[in-house]
Formats: C-alpha cells, sequence, structure tokens
C-alpha cells in the first residue's frame, strides 16, 4: 500500500492506497487531522498507527508514502514518521520536480505542492483543459491547458480567514452560519453577514473562473475541491465537478510514475 498524505495548513488529509499503477489506485482508507507544526515524528505515527489499527490494516502493509506539504516545519517530522515507522524514505512532491504536468509558470518552485498536486489529479481523473478551485485556508485558482500545462495560479484569502478577519476588526458583528440568506439585501446583521460572505464568494469565483477561461481560449472543465467547498458550489452553476479527494488522487498518480525509492532499516 501508499500512504498519501495531503499538509495543508489548517488540516492534514491521509490516503491510503492500493498499489494498481499510474491509471489509479483503490482509495481503501482516508481521515483527517488538524495541523499542529509543533508535531513531531512519534506524534504523526501514533496518528497513523491508530487508524490503521481501527481500519485491520498492519503497519508492514504500507510500503511507500508520499507526501505534499505546503508546511516547511512538518518536513522533518514526516520525515521521521515515515524512516522510523514504515522503513520507507518520503517522497515530497515538487512542482519543480516532477514531469506529469508541465509547469509554465515563471518560477516553478515557487508553486505549492497541492496546487500541482490538484493539477495532476485533474488531469488524470478528469481531463483537461481545467480550472481547479481549492477552497482552503486560501481560495487558489490553477489553470490547466488542453495540453496538459500548468499556465498559472490565482490566490485569494480562504473564507474562514476573511471571516475571522472581519469579525476580529469589527465589534459589533457577530458569528453566524455561513448559510446561503434569503435575498442579497439582509434585513439584519446575520443575514446582511452572510449576503456579504456566501454572495460575495460565489461572484468572486464566477469572475475569476471567467476570467481565465477566456484567456485560456478554451472551454476547461471547472473542478472544486477543499474543505470548504461545499459552502460554495451549492449556490452557482459554474462547476462540473467536486471532487473531495482530488489532491490525494494527484499524489498518487505521481508516486505511481516515479520509481519506488529503496526501504530502510527501521530505527
Amino acid at each position: 500500500m501508499l500512504l498519501a498524505v495531503e499538509v495543508g495548513n489548517t488540516n492534514i488529509k491521509f490516503g491510503l492506497f492500493e498499489v494498481e499503477g499510474a491509471a489509479g489506485g483503490t482509495l481503501v482508507h482516508s481521515w483527517r487531522s488538524v495541523t499542529d507544526r509543533r508535531q513531531t515524528g512519534d506524534d504523526l505515527a501514533a496518528q497513523v498507527d491508530s487508524m490503521l489499527r481501527v481500519n485491520a490494516v498492519p503497519r508492514a502493509a504500507v510500503q511507500r508514502v508520499a507526501v505534499a506539504s505546503v508546511v516547511p516545519p512538518l518536513y522533518r517530522a514526516l520525515s521521521e514518521m515515515s524512516q522510523r515507522y514504515f522503513a520507507a524514505r518520503p517522497e515530497f512532491l515538487s512542482a519543480a520536480r516532477q514531469s506529469v504536468v508541465p509547469v509554465k509558470t515563471r518560477h516553478a518552485a515557487e508553486l505549492g505542492a497541492d496546487l500541482i498536486g490538484g493539477a495532476i489529479g485533474a488531469v488524470v481523473k478528469h481531463g483537461a483543459p481545467a480550472i481547479v478551485v481549492q477552497f482552503g485556508t486560501a481560495t487558489t485558482f490553477a489553470a490547466i491547458s488542453g495540453r496538459g500545462e500548468y499556465l498559472g495560479t490565482a490566490i485569494a484569502p480562504g473564507i474562514e480567514v476573511s471571516v475571522d478577519a472581519l469579525i476580529g476588526r469589527a465589534a459589533k458583528l457577530m458569528d453566524v452560519p455561513l448559510v446561503k440568506p434569503p435575498a442579497a439585501i439582509g434585513t439584519d446583521t446575520p443575514t446582511a453577514l452572510q449576503s456579504g460572505i456566501i454572495l460575495g464568494f460565489v461572484g468572486q469565483v464566477e469572475h475569476i473562473v471567467g476570467r481565465f477561461a477566456a484567456e485560456m481560449g478554451e472551454k476547461p472543465i471547472v473542478i472544486a475541491t477543499g474543505g470548504l467547498a461545499e459552502l460554495i458550489v451549492p449556490h452557482t452553476n459554474v462547476f462540473d465537478r467536486i471532487d473531495e479527494r482530488l489532491v490525494l488522487d494527484g499524489i498518487y498518480a505521481w508516486a505511481s510514475k516515479t520509481r519506488s525509492r529503496a526501504r530502510v532499516a527501521p530505527a
């Protein structure tokens, strides 16, 4: 089996795949935890080991560990977990060092592993051209050409980040459920906030996706992913797919196309 790990600023997602080939493995188990930059390799291993036990999977079944991380402080912990507990050198996805989706931006090394992971997942699973919108700590937009090339990105503050900033700086505002209001014109503080937040992000998504498609000169498939996608996707017709496991599948697809690393002796 291959353990795919997507490390974001808010959550860590784990996916356990039965290896079948580059076209796609079987995701047999997945789970998530809260990102904590203070975690050690032992902490991460304890989390993974407990989930393996819950799902009756022996630790020895994990032969490879592939990671897409945007949290550099956890690189060492991830390496320690992989080598000490799974006798495998971790394979870190990097936009500049992969060839599944050629990167046409000015500085490929600046591109986050989550973005290239989502792009790989989109091309392998859904085809190209494509626009991938990831709803997380940031809301990101990725453009992939019909030739399967990564063209570029737009990055906006995420939904929760924006709401927290607004509530934190406006003492008279309150925390409200993030649901679509009955009308755009709010008649009280909760509906006014819901209108600005939900409809505001819907408008942002529709406008940026429209601009991307016009500049690409193609008819892309538009894919939503990320933990907060469900807040926006039901309120717009711009999306063709919603795929929560897009990045995990992208990590697997990339890892399956690379040569398996030699196992190491456990510490």
